[in-house]
């Protein structure tokens, strides 16, 4: 009889830590996904709703390209996209600037603008006196002038990368505007030299060296994540922790950093800053995981010699899932036995 209760409560711890498991992997998939509906390979339905666009895994010749309903920034509109094309080669300005717009890569601005604010709002709660005493006539342009720095960074890296994976876009982002043809090669370059040309004019002039160095910094590797022959995006490491480290510690405490310096301030982390600061370069981890999901079967398809995140990711949630399956015979699941 004991021999018997021992059984039958081992089978229920064994029972309680399945379901354990399982909550945490469903945890761990909501947060994925959600990382990922704000990042990249959701596509806006008609009625609104989100839903991953992650090709079937099956071979694709080269020059039969699969069509992908999908967008990040508005429904992929191939008709659309032609009118735009057409009102571009008419000379319609407003049609460049809205090409130019989505160039820039909007959900990426707002990520920018809402870290910039939140960096500036903490230090000014942090510093006594500093909203009270502070001279707004210099301070505010001086604000806008770093807030357009930060956002010609960000054209600069978001449009290097549009540049050298022209190929690999048409297949997983057909919506961009270099790989559906809004935009050529010849202008995307002038506004990627533009941005790099002009973001550290402005915080060389007028913020302190050691910004400048930083924001140089987070140029050269945010420009190597795409540039051959490094192209750091080929090694999953190396891509982590380029967008961990250019999101997560130099926008926040680049931030901060100017702002204690403008309004005289000696330069302190605040546990509150280094917690947003270690939090965010967590998240841009999670990005950096999953924002490479919907690009398998694209990346696959031109041999990029990637190893990718998301296909470690997809195959170890596999075999995860298989771990689960309970086995009422010696014999393996068929997942396994194949």
């Amino acid at each position: 009889l004991g021999t018997s209760k021992d059984r039958c409560g081992k089978h229920r711890r064994t029972i309680r830590t399945e379901r354990k498991m399982k909550h945490t992997l469903v945890t761990t998939l909501v947060v994925a996904a959600v990382s990922a509906f704000h990042v990249e390979g959701f596509a806006s339905s008609n009625r609104g709703q989100a839903k991953l666009a992650i090709p079937r895994q099956r071979s694709v010749p080269m020059n039969h390209a699969p069509v992908l309903s999908m967008s990040v920034e508005g429904d992929f509109n191939p008709d659309a996209i032609s009118r735009a094309k057409e009102e571009i080669e008419s000379g319609s300005i407003k049609a460049r600037l809205r090409a130019l717009y989505k160039f820039t890569r909007p959900h990426t601005i707002r990520g920018t603008i809402l870290g910039s604010i939140a960096g500036t709002t903490r230090a000014l709660i942090d510093t006594p006196g500093a909203i009270s005493n502070a001279n707004w006539g210099i301070m505010l342009p001086r604000a806008v002038a770093g807030m357009i720095a930060l956002l010609l960074g960000n054209a600069f890296i978001v449009g290097i990368n549009q540049i050298y994976d022209k190929e690999i876009d048409e297949l997983n982002k057909p919506f961009l505007p270099v790989a559906s043809g809004e935009m050529s090669k010849r202008a995307a370059w002038v506004a990627v030299v533009a941005s790099g040309v002009l973001g550290p004019i402005v915080v060389y002039n007028l913020f302190p060296r050691l910004l400048f160095k930083l924001y140089a910094f987070g140029l050269f590797i945010g420009g190597i994540y795409s540039v051959p022959p490094i192209r750091t995006k080929k090694n999953p490491l190396l891509a982590g922790l380029t967008i961990a480290t250019v999101r997560g510690f130099l926008l926040n405490f680049g931030v901060y950093y100017a702002v204690k310096d403008a309004v005289g301030a000696a330069f302190a982390w605040s546990p509150k800053v280094s917690f947003v600061a270690r939090f965010m370069t967590a998240y841009a981890t999670v990005i950096a995981v999953t924002k490479d999901l919907p690009d398998i079967e694209g990346d696959k398809v031109r041999f990029l010699s990637i190893c990718s995140f998301a296909l470690i990711y997809k195959q170890t949630l596999s075999h995860i899932h298989c771990s689960f399956r309970p086995i009422k015979s010696k014999r393996l699941p068929p997942r396994l036995e194949s």
